[in-house]
């Protein structure tokens, strides 16, 4: 057990004596402030919210008479009806963008660029090593192949968590530095067992925190299975990029005519969906997805594994 602990602790010394890496955290920190800043300058307050959100129960209602309505699209949105009436009776103010909280909830989409990060770190993980000839050097240890490919894995993954942590960080402060922290006590309004129920702000940020790192892990374990079948660093950044750009448009395509595209990747990877949203397909649900996810996981980590064991590292 020590060896693999030491072999991780190596794997991370790796990534973080790298320039790239310190210059991925300043453009993490740099989003960040700059998200704030562009909110701050654009977003407007209205006038009067609660009239605001008495138009949008009116417009939810008007939508709601009609009546080839899809059944999940009905159900959303007479949650969301509900939720907004509970607004007016209990006044609540919704969050807004220019709020601390509701730049914390928005940062999340921040999650994007550590995706694409940790894609750069987890396709160089294996690739680099035969690129730069260092792969022998490293299989005369003791170690077996699936420490070391195992150890690799894992730091790919730590370093995504430390980027997470830096992120939810920067944003709390940025956030509370630019628009204060007047509201930090306000609630998180959600709809549970057929009533609106209030909920912790910092509760909800965690929840929608967790739930994007879903396509994070995928997508870095998808990177990582191409640096270790193809050893090369460039095509495993290049199809784990088109795949996090390109895949979730081509699915949301797919599923407007097919039923069985619920059961592709990115159909799945988004989470959100589920407590903010509609499935993108009628008749999914959380623990399907997280079922699906898991095959995915399993798939991509056993090819990355059986390939790495046999390989003939002369060749």
């Amino acid at each position: 057990m020590s060896s693999i602990f030491s072999l991780i602790q190596n794997e991370n010394m790796k990534i973080y004596r790298r320039f790239g890496t310190w210059f991925m955290i300043g453009l993490l920190a740099l989003a960040t402030l700059a998200g704030a800043l562009i909110i701050k300058a654009t977003h407007k307050e209205p006038e009067n919210w609660k009239a605001e959100v008495a138009s949008e129960i009116k417009r939810m209602e008007a939508e709601l008479s009609e009546e080839k309505l899809p059944k999940m699209y009905k159900n959303y949105l007479k949650q969301q009806l509900k939720i907004n009436e509970y607004r007016l009776e209990h006044n609540i103010k919704p969050v807004a963008p220019n709020t601390f909280w509701g730049y914390l909830v928005d940062s999340a989409d921040i999650i994007a660029l550590i995706t694409l990060f940790t894609i750069i770190v987890a396709a160089g993980s294996v690739a680099s090593e035969f690129s730069w000839g260092t792969i022998k050097l490293l299989l005369i240890r003791p170690a077996s192949r699936t420490k070391i490919l195992l150890s690799k894995y894992i730091a790919a993954l730590l370093f995504a968590l430390c980027m997470l942590l830096l992120l939810f960080i920067f944003s709390a402060v940025v956030g509370a530095a630019v628009f204060g922290i007047e509201n930090i006590r306000e609630p998180y309004l959600a709809y549970q067992n057929g009533a609106v129920v209030e909920r912790s702000m910092l509760f909800h940020v965690v929840q929608v925190y967790a739930l994007n790192c879903a396509d994070l892990v995928m997508m870095a374990t998808f990177a990582f299975m191409i640096s270790a079948v193809f050893r090369n660093h460039s095509l495993a950044i290049g199809l784990a990029t088109f795949a996090l750009f390109v895949g979730p448009q081509v699915t949301a395509l797919l599923a407007m005519k097919f039923d069985w595209a619920k059961y592709l990747l990115f159909a799945n990877t988004n989470l959100t969906q589920y407590i903010d949203g509609t499935p993108l397909v009628e008749g999914m649900t959380m623990s399907f997805s997280i079922m699906m996810l898991l095959v995915y996981f399993v798939i991509f980590n056993g090819i990355a594994w059986l390939i790495f064991r046999k390989r003939d590292i002369a060749a």
